[in-house]
């Protein structure tokens, strides 16, 4: 069983405030899983009797539409725990989580969650503050799609590609995105997302070969967004 007091993606989310006995606790309770990319963590609608935490990969987080298509509302990174606002309010799942590369993740039982809930207050209040920052990611989310253009929200994706999650070698974003997740991240259809990659191709903005992209202009994607 691994350590949890030596790993170093639990010091960006709650579980930092877990004293060393209790982390010794969780590890004995924890479950590792290995998830491929395009498998589900978890799906919309499911009861997850438990928190998800992220120890490398990433995910998104998606809400199936009217139209029947997935809009991403987030991705997630190592460090963050999934799962954790449905278990405190007793309620299903409202996104599911679908891997974008292979994934480590670790199961932590409500169970235990709970009973570091009620005995640490400074995790109880550090996870009450992560689901509070996840409430106004939620809500920006929602004014953006209200009050931005689908060029704005293409250009501040992008520049949150990049901060977020990095570049290759070749300087073109590390975490690849189809066209159509793409597309699912700023609300709009597959279509008219390829159109516009290809606008800010022809302006310099950005350069496109295959799946990769490079950002080339990022203070003319700035003004933009």
């Amino acid at each position: 069983m691994s350590s949890c007091d030596q790993c170093i993606v639990r010091q960006f989310s709650s579980l930092k405030a877990l004293r060393k006995e209790e982390l010794i606790k969780m590890a004995n309770c924890k479950t590792s899983y290995t998830i491929k990319k395009g498998e589900p963590l978890f799906e919309e609608g499911e009861t997850v009797n438990g928190v998800y935490c992220v120890k490398s990969g990433v995910c998104k987080m998606t809400k199936l539409s009217d139209n029947g298509k997935d809009q991403i509302i987030k991705l997630a990174k190592p460090g963050e725990l999934l799962g954790q606002r449905s278990m405190i309010s007793e309620e299903v799942v409202n996104l599911s989580a679908i891997a974008l590369e292979d994934m480590e993740v670790c199961f932590i039982p409500k169970s235990e969650i709970m009973g570091f809930f009620n005995g640490n207050n400074e995790f109880s209040m550090n996870m009450m503050k992560s689901v509070c920052g996840d409430l106004k990611d939620a809500d920006d989310h929602i004014v953006d799609m209200a009050q931005k253009t689908v060029k704005q929200r293409l250009a501040e994706t992008l520049l949150y590609l990049e901060e977020n999650f990095g570049v290759n070698e070749d300087t073109s974003l590390r975490l690849q995105l189809s066209r159509e997740e793409l597309a699912g991240m700023i609300g709009t259809a597959t279509e008219s997302c390829i159109r516009l990659l290809s606008e800010f191709k022809k302006l310099g903005l950005i350069e496109l070969s295959g799946k990769k992209i490079t950002l080339l202009d990022k203070i003319q994607l700035k003004k933009m967004s």
